[in-house]
């Protein structure tokens, strides 16, 4: 039975990586601090025997006893509230982090996969964005702790790769989404879900003509699947490149929830991406990969989760009091 690390394990798209891997019959060892995961996420996981989990930071030092074959890398704050709230804490585990896990990879001869990100095209000058594009990020912008973060990741494990010859990939994922995505993230759909679930207005930051293209999950993790068991050791964009204004998406969600809301505006954060759309020529030539599920079809599923949540989870201001772990 092959083994497999996953840390941010109890995270959206970490604990949907466990579901897949255990599925295909691998012994999977998740691992998550859980400063924003929640265990709730992974729970039904842990009466199986090819399931365990460590409790850990991997910004200290990782050990794992035992032969280990692959490491995915998904620890990391991944949302506009997140790295604003822990920017210190987004920052170490994309460096500190990166470079513990890139050490065990090298000790135990393991494939190690790091999750990278669309963010590191920042606010892009070229549009749909190919994997050659260096990118438009203000290194000290408010989220530049998240785009800088995952740039060094993917520096280092170049390094690692080129210079201790550890077998390295990397995926760069665009906005994805699905059940287990946390409600108030700052993300879009759990934003704007979670607005129309409690008859509030829809917020839209800026004039609503920015662009996103939502991936959902069970697209994401084929993706990075694919990828992993590759022999393509350079960037690969995962993601939908179904293109839609933040404005459409609005009334879109109105349409889907059955509710009448209004959509009120406010300014748009600094340096938030006006256009954001994957050129996934790799991943269709590289991985024979591509998105499958249509955004209506996934958009139901993910509003009959967040339907499922308890009124006071609806009612959450916050998703998380991070004071204990600002240090």
């Amino acid at each position: 039975m092959k083994r497999i690390l996953i840390t941010g394990a109890a995270g959206f798209l970490g604990s949907h990586l466990c579901d897949r891997f255990i599925k295909e019959g691998y012994f999977v060892i998740g691992m998550d601090n859980l400063i924003t995961g929640d265990l709730k996420n992974i729970e039904h996981l842990f009466k199986l025997e090819n399931f365990e989990f460590y409790h850990h930071d991997i910004t200290k030092f990782v050990h794992i006893p035992g032969e280990l074959d692959y490491i995915l890398h998904f620890a990391s704050p991944a949302s506009p509230i997140d790295y604003l709230k822990i920017p210190i804490q987004t920052l170490k585990v994309g460096s500190l982090g990166t470079h513990n896990l890139l050490g065990l990879a090298r000790v135990k001869k393991a494939r190690i996969l790091i999750a990278s990100t669309s963010e590191v095209y920042g606010d892009p000058l070229v549009h749909p964005q190919t994997e050659e594009y260096y990118g438009n990020v203000n290194t000290i912008g408010p989220r530049g702790v998240y785009d800088e973060a995952k740039r060094f990741q993917e520096s280092i494990t170049m390094a690692y790769h080129t210079f201790h010859g550890v077998e390295t990939r990397i995926v760069r994922i665009f906005n994805t989404y699905g059940p287990r995505m946390r409600l108030n993230d700052g993300r879009v759909i759990p934003a704007f879900i979670g607005q129309a679930l409690r008859g509030e207005d829809l917020t839209i930051f800026g004039d609503g003509m920015q662009t996103r293209s939502f991936c959902y999950v069970d697209d994401q993790v084929e993706g990075i699947f694919r990828l992993l068991h590759s022999d393509y050791v350079y960037p690969v964009n995962i993601g939908n490149p179904d293109e839609i204004t933040i404005k459409d998406f609005a009334e879109e969600i109105i349409k889907l929830t059955g509710t009448n809301q209004k959509v009120v505006y406010h300014p748009l954060p600094i340096n938030d991406p006006l256009q954001r759309q994957p050129d996934t020529t790799k991943a269709k030539e590289i991985l024979g990969w591509e998105a499958k599920v249509n955004r209506a079809e996934g958009m139901k599923i993910t509003y009959d989760y967040f339907r499922s949540l308890s009124k006071e989870e609806l009612s959450k201001e916050e998703h998380k009091d991070f004071s204990s772990y600002i240090k």
